[in-house]
């Protein structure tokens, strides 16, 4: 999945509308850069894209007094509401993704009830259920990877990846059905974006051509 598409839909949603450096910023300052493929290159190319494909509608800002060229304000359609929360569903239950994707869906995962969320972890765990099972039909952890030379290695390696993931989610599935954050509908949610001219101790500086756009 893209997991450039759903942060850029996250945070264009949680502004309302904004234009494509608040977007950056944003991301900048959830770390993304670090754990995703989120550079301002493919932020503003997402952004276009996405105008061009009905998920974001594009309002052309006037200049401002100081003069520069005009700005482009972002807001996220209903089609492109549907694609983000399709993105965000999936980054929770699917297993066999890139860590970027169950970082961006957890960084998001309060735009969704509750109930859902929890649900959708449920599924996830069932899915680590059956790669491991999947894994264990030719290969026995208790036998130790040197069952099969060297190559057991990925195989132990695998196995013990899924463990984690299957402790770590139901960990988090304890966690969330305790009660912890706020999820959609049940009062103020939590900012994740920063306000217009907000600095961002996270930001990288480097400048773009697309900055100014």
């Amino acid at each position: 999945m893209s997991v450039i598409r759903l942060l850029v839909l996250g945070a264009v949603r949680q502004h309302g509308r904004a234009h494509g450096y608040q977007v950056r910023n944003d991301l900048e300052y959830w770390g993304a850069h670090e754990w995703s493929n989120a550079k301002p290159g493919s932020i503003y190319h997402a952004l276009k894209q996405m105008a061009k494909q009905g998920l974001l509608h594009a309002h052309e800002i006037a200049p401002s007094t100081a003069g520069g060229p005009p700005r482009t304000e972002y807001e996220i359609t209903e089609q492109g509401t549907e694609e983000y929360f399709r993105l965000l569903r999936e980054s929770l239950t699917s297993y066999d993704q890139k860590p970027d994707v169950l970082s961006a869906g957890l960084g998001l995962m309060v735009d969704l009830e509750r109930e859902e969320a929890l649900a959708l972890l449920g599924q996830r765990m069932r899915a680590i259920g059956e790669w491991r099972d999947s894994v264990t039909t030719y290969y026995t952890p208790e036998d130790g990877p040197g069952q099969l030379g060297h190559i057991g290695e990925i195989m132990d390696f695998w196995v013990r990846s899924a463990d984690f993931g299957a402790e770590w989610t139901r960990g988090l599935i304890e966690r969330i059905r305790g009660g912890a954050y706020t999820f959609a509908g049940e009062g103020e949610p939590f900012v994740g974006v920063l306000a217009e001219g907000e600095e961002n101790p996270y930001a990288t500086g480097e400048r773009h051509p697309g900055d100014a756009h």
